[in-house]
């Protein structure tokens, strides 16, 4: 039977920029592997969810994934605590949480606390544990300065505001029902609250800040958790299409998506998700993980840090690592291995978000009517036989391709 492997490139999608001629850094990039790949595949343009809307990376890949995002998407807190191995039960309210830095007026400074990569498993630690007015809260720790937090108490709701502002200069939010007359949203959103203001009283004067401060760097003196959601109940990817699963990527929220749907879990030593990351260690664990399993999701995060920073040259640098990594997956995949390559949004460097803009995508394999294009990247795809998909069709491509796929009709 074939195989598949399907490539993401967190937010590598971007828009032209001054610095590199008017081009895009894809387009500016020297990517031999990923050009030839295009010359062999056929060549696009994907909306991840549709046409200028801005995606996030779970509800982007969930549609991608064939997950209608509308129907299954409750918030990013319960991927990301499944994730890191966080257990979500029944009941509970899960966060996304970023440690992050304020000034006494809880004024932020920093969201990512300087993109904190040490000590952050002492400071999870002191806060996990504690008691809320008959919540229990959980904490863990996840990669760089990411954390996720789980509420369990009964009578909670996700149907709450965050409490991050989503930009420095800002005080930190209060969370509030979104209904005044929901109860357990009220109970929620003031639990939540107390846990942000205890968790700074906890952190503030810890030895890893105090250590940090010393050194000139931000501390990591509050948590501030956002995305809340109740665990959504999804058919696992065995049911829908028949095929066994792996996920090979570097975030706890990939891996909370990939594990709610029943994919296995592969960890990659030097896997950081930043710049810094070992993606030629990524694509061993790929090729191993195809010798056992039909399907392999792969998210490579490091060009969506650089598109959040605006770091233009960034991008272009782990654009070439991702280069060295695909040359090494095309030398080492069987010849009935279908190998489709995309980003899950645009992460423009002179927006530092994400934006709406569609993104490139490749498919490679027997069979695939190969195109003119020479070049990966976002306006030579355009011109490429697939067209404009949306994140929806690429599982029906795919397994249409791999002729795995029931046919619709007699």
């Amino acid at each position: 039977m074939a195989k598949a492997v399907l490539i993401i490139a967190d937010g590598m999608g971007d828009r032209p920029m001054k610095e590199f001629g008017g081009k895009t850094p894809l387009e500016a990039s020297v990517k031999p592997n990923l050009d030839k790949f295009a010359s062999l595949s056929e060549c696009g343009l994907m909306d991840s969810i549709a046409p200028g809307i801005r995606a996030g990376s779970d509800t982007s890949h969930l549609a991608i994934l064939g997950y209608d995002p509308y129907t299954y998407y409750t918030g990013r807190g319960p991927f990301e605590a499944a994730g890191i191995g966080m257990d979500v039960k029944q009941g509970d309210i899960a966060f996304r949480c970023n440690f992050s830095t304020v000034d006494p007026d809880m004024t932020i400074t920093d969201r990512r606390a300087g993109r904190i990569d040490k000590g952050t498993d002492q400071l999870a630690a002191a806060i996990n544990g504690m008691k809320i007015d008959g919540v229990e809260v959980i904490f863990k720790e996840s990669v760089g300065h990411r954390g996720a937090l789980v509420l369990r108490a009964p009578g909670l709701s996700s149907e709450i505001t965050d409490t991050d502002p989503h930009h420095e200069g800002a005080k930190v939010l209060e969370s509030k029902a979104l209904c005044d007359c929901d109860e357990a949203a009220k109970k929620t959103a003031k639990a939540v609250n107390e846990f942000v203001a205890k968790s700074y009283e906890i952190l503030k004067d810890h030895p890893v800040n105090k250590e940090r401060i010393a050194k000139g760097l931000p501390p990591a003196n509050i948590i501030l958790p956002r995305g809340g959601g109740i665990g959504p109940n999804m058919k696992s990817f065995m049911d829908n299409y028949g095929l066994t699963s792996a996920c090979v990527a570097e975030t706890g929220l990939i891996n909370g998506v990939a594990k709610y749907v029943g994919m296995d879990i592969i960890d990659t030593e030097g896997a950081t998700g930043g710049l810094d990351s070992n993606l030629m260690n990524m694509a061993k664990n790929i090729i191993e993980a195809l010798k056992t399993h039909d399907f392999v999701l792969s998210n490579v995060k490091g060009t969506d840090i650089a598109g959040h920073d605006g770091f233009g040259q960034g991008k272009i640098d782990l654009i070439a690592k991702l280069d060295e990594m695909m040359g090494y997956i095309m030398d080492n995949v069987s010849e009935d291995t279908f190998v489709v390559l995309t980003s899950d949004h645009s992460t423009p460097c002179d927006v530092k978000d994400h934006s709406g803009d569609p993104v490139a995508i490749a498919f490679y394999g027997n069979g695939v009517r190969v195109d003119d294009c020479t070049s990966f990247d976002e306006r030579s795809t355009a011109k490429g036989g697939l067209g404009r998909i949306r994140g929806t069709d690429v599982m029906n491509i795919l397994t249409q391709l791999m002729n795995v796929q029931e046919k619709f009709g007699a």
